[in-house]
C-alpha cells in the first residue's frame, strides 16, 4: 500500500484505533536483541534460488550496490511528491539510516533531528525481473523482525517489505495498474501484519484502490515486534487460476486470485517482471488511517531488521489446465464445526478484505469488521448433520451512512457459487450497535465449507459480523 495511497476504510480506522487503547505497551528501549543470525532455507527440491541476500558485512557498512540501489530524497525524479503516500521522512543512503550490523542483518533506522525533521531509509533490487515462469511459481519472503516499539511511542511508523511492477521505473505515474505486492505492511508498532494486491485505476476501479485487495492477522507466537518472523508471497501460475498466497511463518492467511478482476487488469498487473523494496516510511496515508503521526511522542531510532530476503522460482510443468478437474475430491472436509453452534465470524479459515476488532457485544471477542462489497470470509467443514437446515441468522451492526447497505450471503464450498441465502443490511444505529437478522436457505445436509459473502451496490462498508449460526 505504498504508491498514490489515500485514506484507508473508515471501519479499519476504528477497529484499529480501538487495538491501540487495548494493546499499547510501554515503548521499548531504541536497541534491538538479535538472536543468532539464521541462513535462508536451502531452496526444496523443484524450486531453483534465483536471488538470495544475507547481509552479511562489517557493522556500519552499506548494502552491496551491486544487487541493491538507494532510494533517496522524496520522490522519485519527476513522480509524485512524498513518493505518493504522503510520507513525511527524507530517504537517505547515510549508515544511521541504512546499514549492516555485522552479525548479518540490515537496520533501516528512522531517525529524527533537532529542528524535528525525519530521516530513514529505503532499498530497492536493482533486478526488476522477478515474476514466475509460464506454469510456474516465483516466492520470495523475507525474514524479519519490525521496528521493536508499540503504543504511542510507535505512532508514524510503516516498516514494509514489498514489491513493485517494473514499469513503474521511469514513469512513475502509473500505479496502480502496473501492479504492487505488499507482502508485509505494519503501522503503529501494531502487531499485526497487512498484505495486499493493488492494480487497475485508482481510486475505486476493479481493485477496490486505494485500499487494494488486502488481508491481514496478527503475527504468530511473538508479536511482530518481539521476533523475527519470515513473511512470504508465492506467485502461482502453476493453477488452473493464478493467484498469489500471502503468509507469515509458513501459515497462509490471505490468497488474491486472477478470477477476483476482469482479464485485462490481471494482465496489466502481471505480465512483467518485479522488483523488491524495504523501507520504513514515517507518516503517510496508511498511518493517518490508524491515528496518524509521527508526533512529540513517537521514538526515533527503532530499526527494522533484516536477516535476509530470498526468491525461489519453481519451473512447474507444462501449461497448467484452463478447467479445473471434472472428478469430484475423493475426501469430504472434516466436520469440525457444529452448524446450528453460534460460529464466530473471526474464527474463519480464510478471508479476504475483512478486519477484527473487539466488539463490545454480549460475551466480548472480536467481531469481523470493514465488511464491503467484494469482501468475503472462508469457515471450513460446517457439519448440517442429515437433517436438513432451512434457516440462518447472523449477528451484525452497522454505522453505515444514509443509503449504504448491502447483503450478507452464504455460500456452499466456492465462493462464486450461488447463494443459498442472504439479508440486506443497512444501519443499525452504530458500528457496535447490535441485532440478530435472521434468513431463510435452500436445505442443506451433510459436510460443506461455509463462505460468508458481502455484495453493495456501493463501495463503501457497511457491516459488521460478530457471529452466525443455522437452523431447522
Amino acid at each position: 500500500m505504498r504508491v498514490n495511497h489515500g485514506r484507508r476504510r473508515a471501519t479499519v480506522r476504528r477497529a484499529v484505533l480501538a487495538a491501540i487503547g487495548t494493546t499499547a505497551l510501554a515503548a521499548a528501549a531504541a536497541g534491538v536483541v538479535l538472536p543468532a543470525n539464521a541462513a535462508a532455507p536451502p531452496a526444496p527440491a523443484g524450486w531453483t534460488q534465483v536471488f538470495l541476500e544475507e547481509f552479511d558485512g562489517a557493522a556500519g557498512s552499506g548494502v552491496d550496490t551491486a544487487d541493491w540501489q538507494y532510494t533517496t530524497g522524496t520522490s522519485y525524479p519527476g513522480g509524485p511528491s512524498n513518493f505518493g503516500t504522503g510520507e513525511i521522512e527524507t530517504m537517505t543512503a547515510d549508515p544511521a539510516n541504512v546499514s549492516l550490523d555485522g552479525a548479518g542483518h540490515l537496520r533501516i533506522t528512522p531517525r529524527r533531528d533537532a529542528a524535528g525533521r525525519w530521516t530513514s531509509g529505503r532499498i530497492e533490487t536493482r533486478r526488476g525481473d522477478f515474476q514466475p515462469p509460464a506454469g510456474g511459481t516465483l516466492r520470495a519472503e523475507a525474514r524479519i523482525q519490525m521496528p521493536n516499539v508499540t503504543g504511542p511511542a510507535a505512532k508514524g511508523y510503516w516498516p514494509a517489505f514489498w514489491m513493485l511492477g517494473t514499469p513503474y521505473r521511469g514513469n512513475w505515474w502509473n500505479w496502480p495498474g502496473i501492479g504492487e505486492i505488499d507482502i508485509m505492511e505494519n503501522v503503529q508498532g501494531l502487531n499485526t501484519v497487512w498484505s495486499t494486491l493493488h492494480c487497475g485505476t485508482s481510486p475505486g476501479g476493479p481493485c477496490n484502490e486505494t485500499s487494494g485487495i488486502g488481508g491481514r492477522r496478527d503475527c504468530p507466537g511473538a508479536t511482530c515486534q518481539a521476533a523475527f518472523h519470515t513473511y512470504a508471497v508465492e506467485w502461482d501460475r502453476s493453477t488452473p487460476v493464478e493467484q498469489m498466497r500471502f503468509s507469515v511463518d509458513g501459515s497462509t492467511y490471505h490468497t488474491v486470485r486472477a478470477d477476483q478482476v476482469d482479464a485485462a487488469t490481471w494482465a496489466d498487473a502481471t505480465n512483467h517482471g518485479y522488483f523488491i523494496i524495504l523501507n520504513v516510511a514515517m507518516g503517510g496515508g496508511f498511518p493517518d488511517a490508524f491515528g496518524g503521526g509521527p508526533d512529540a511522542g513517537t521514538e526515533p531510532g527503532h530499526a527494522m531488521v533484516v536477516d535476509y530476503v530470498s526468491v525461489l522460482q519453481s519451473a512447474g510443468g507444462t501449461t497448467p489446465p484452463t478447467t479445473p478437474p471434472t472428478t469430484p475430491p475423493t475426501t469430504a472436509p472434516s466436520g469440525n464445526r457444529d452448524a446450528y453452534a453460534a460460529i464466530q465470524a473471526e474464527s474463519y479459515d480464510g478471508q479476504s478484505g475483512v478486519a477484527r476488532e473487539a466488539t463490545t457485544d454480549s460475551g466480548g471477542g472480536q467481531n469481523l469488521a470493514a465488511l464491503a462489497g467484494g469482501d468475503w470470509a472462508l469457515f471450513k467443514g460446517v457439519d448440517f448433520g442429515s437433517v436438513p437446515a432451512t434457516q440462518f441468522r447472523g449477528r451484525v451492526a452497522s454505522g453505515a451512512a444514509g443509503g449504504v447497505s448491502g447483503l450478507v450471503e452464504v455460500r456452499l464450498d466456492s465462493r462464486t457459487a450461488p447463494p443459498i441465502g442472504s439479508f440486506s443490511v443497512a444501519n443499525t444505529g452504530g458500528w457496535q450497535s447490535w441485532r440478530t437478522v435472521p434468513a431463510n436457505i435452500g436445505p442443506v445436509t451433510g459436510i460443506h465449507d461455509v463462505y460468508l459473502t458481502f455484495t453493495s451496490g456501493q463501495p463503501a462498508d457497511f457491516v459488521n459480523v460478530n457471529w452466525f449460526a443455522f437452523g431447522r
